[in-house]
């Protein structure tokens, strides 16, 4: 024993005895000489008997198998065991016999044993599971569904009742106004267009459109000196003329139909009431066909004198299918 031995007694005790680590190496030593196939008599004796006795001490590991055994076990079962790190290389071949095996089994007309150590789902199951899947879904989205319907069709009881216009008590007058002046059954139908900034629309009969005219340009509450526009319409089953008048003291304005038969249509004229009217009334006159009654000189403005048909019309045939 050297002097610096006997200063330090542990320390000399402590690299005697044999670490984790010398055991570690010296156990990947025998498993490559394995893997190799150049292991001596006694070191696979040593090796089969650490196996044996780590297997018996309580560690539910069995004894590692020789390469026969696990060829014949992967033949007679069509499954390879579990691969070890100490018998990973024995098992490839194994595992290579074990394809073999079923690809004989397939030829010979059984079926192929299902694949070990992770193998990937049948098409079968994974069928079924897309299946249960797109099942779901189709539920989800009919529940969706049923409950939007749900929500339309069940009456909105929390909801706020809807505001009245504010130029509503505008034209409750405007009614009362040509009633009283004009004729009880003068107007047919009154209501706001919530779309043309809620303005007062009254629908007014054709025999009293010529007093109603000359109500909304002289009565003080409306004074609707300015005409701002005359327009004809195909409604389909009849025609009709549109006026928009507008009360430029009163910064006031109000929307009036005319509507007539579509055979023989006839609205009365109200160019000596407005002036401007001359020209709108001719205007539908020629493209709609609507007689005005009263103009001073109903003729075509825009088509020549011999055309036939009114283009505007929804029934128009054109002569000439080129124009």
């Amino acid at each position: 024993m050297t002097d610096k031995e006997k200063e330090n007694p542990q320390e000399t005790d402590i690299r005697s005895k044999p670490t984790k680590s010398d055991d570690k190496l010296e156990a990947n030593t025998i498993e490559y000489k394995e893997k190799q196939g150049i292991l001596s008599k006694e070191e696979n004796n040593e090796l089969h008997t650490s196996s044996v006795s780590t297997g018996s001490a309580g560690d539910d590991i069995a004894p590692p198998a020789g390469p026969s055994e696990q060829s014949a076990s992967a033949a007679g079962t069509g499954e390879s065991a579990p691969e070890t790190p100490a018998s990973g290389a024995a098992q490839r071949p194994d595992r290579a016999a074990a394809r073999s095996a079923a690809a004989a089994a397939a030829e010979a007309g059984g079926t192929a044993p299902a694949a070990a150590n992770g193998a990937a789902p049948t098409e079968g199951a994974a069928a079924e599971d897309g299946g249960d899947k797109a099942k779901a879904a189709a539920e989800a989205r009919a529940a969706r569904a049923a409950a939007r319907a749900a929500k339309t069709a069940a009456p909105a009881e929390d909801a706020p009742p809807k505001p009245p216009s504010p130029n509503q008590p505008l034209l409750d007058r405007l009614v009362e106004i040509l009633k009283g002046e004009v004729a009880g059954d003068a107007v047919d139908e009154a209501f706001i267009n919530e779309i043309d900034g809620h303005r007062p629309f009254v629908v007014i009969r054709g025999e009293h459109w010529v007093r109603a005219a000359e109500v909304f340009l002289q009565h003080e509450e409306l004074q609707c000196g300015y005409l701002r526009s005359v327009s004809g319409v195909d409604l389909g089953n009849q025609l009709e003329v549109v006026y928009h008048l507008l009360s430029i003291p009163l910064r006031k304005e109000y929307g009036v139909r005319v509507r007539t038969e579509r055979e023989a249509p006839s609205v009365p004229s109200v160019a000596s009431v407005w002036p401007t009217a001359d020209w709108n009334e001719r205007e539908i006159y020629d493209l709609l066909g609507i007689d005005f009654p009263g103009h001073p000189n109903l003729t075509r403005i825009m088509m020549p004198d011999e055309w036939v048909g009114h283009p505007l019309r929804k029934d128009y045939e054109a002569y000439d299918p080129e124009v």
